[in-house]
């Protein structure tokens, strides 16, 4: 029999080293308020709804290996695109985790993380907000075709309804980001500013 681990060994098992990466993963940035710690975490909750939604359609009859295989990573994909928000706040969205080779431990470049999170903030914004709505308004596709008759939205009843929610959060992605983006900036500013001497 083996003996009970000791306060220590705990830490260092599989479900120590889970909760010590969870909590560096989410460890605040000095300055972040919790109002904004709030928002980044709702934005991999705002992705969650669709990428749970079209998980099942991997499963249907009839189609083949390779979308059985990009539903699943799509939906992957988009969480780790979401969980990116969590850096505009988490500390290792200021400085490079140790494990990063050649850049563990050094400051990131303010502008190597608003430019991207400001590109993505923008596409974000009008293709899941801005074109979502106008889409559901004219009642077409993004490329302006009339929407299939297959379409979840178009079915009626409980699927259509259930399709709304889970795709609905996702008119709050972008906008979500763009708050997140710009405080992340204004935060680096004023910290990266250079002591005035005196």
């Amino acid at each position: 029999m083996l003996p009970p681990l000791s306060a220590d060994d705990r830490t260092t098992a599989p479900t120590g080293r889970l909760r010590a990466a969870w909590r560096a993963a989410h460890e605040p940035a000095p300055g972040v308020s919790r109002r904004l710690r709030l928002t980044a975490y709702a934005v991999p909750l705002t992705v969650v709804p669709s990428s749970l939604w079209r998980i099942p359609s991997a499963f249907d009859d009839g189609i083949g290996f390779g979308e059985r295989l990009y539903v699943p990573s799509l939906s992957i994909v988009s969480e780790l695109f979401a969980f990116t928000a969590i850096g505009l706040v988490a500390h290792w969205g200021e400085v490079f985790p140790r494990w990063v080779p050649y850049l563990g431990g050094r400051r990131v470049p303010r502008w190597a993380a608003v430019v991207p999170a400001a590109v993505g903030a923008t596409v974000l914004t009008l293709v899941f907000t801005v074109l979502s709505i106008v889409t559901e308004i004219r009642g077409t596709t993004i490329r302006g075709d009339e929407l299939p008759a297959d379409f979840p939205g178009e079915a009626g009843g409980w699927e259509a309804a259930w399709y709304s929610v889970c795709y609905a959060p996702l008119v709050l992605w972008g906008p979500l980001m763009v708050v997140l983006t710009v405080a992340y900036h204004r935060r680096r500013r004023a910290t990266d500013r250079p002591a005035a001497t005196g």
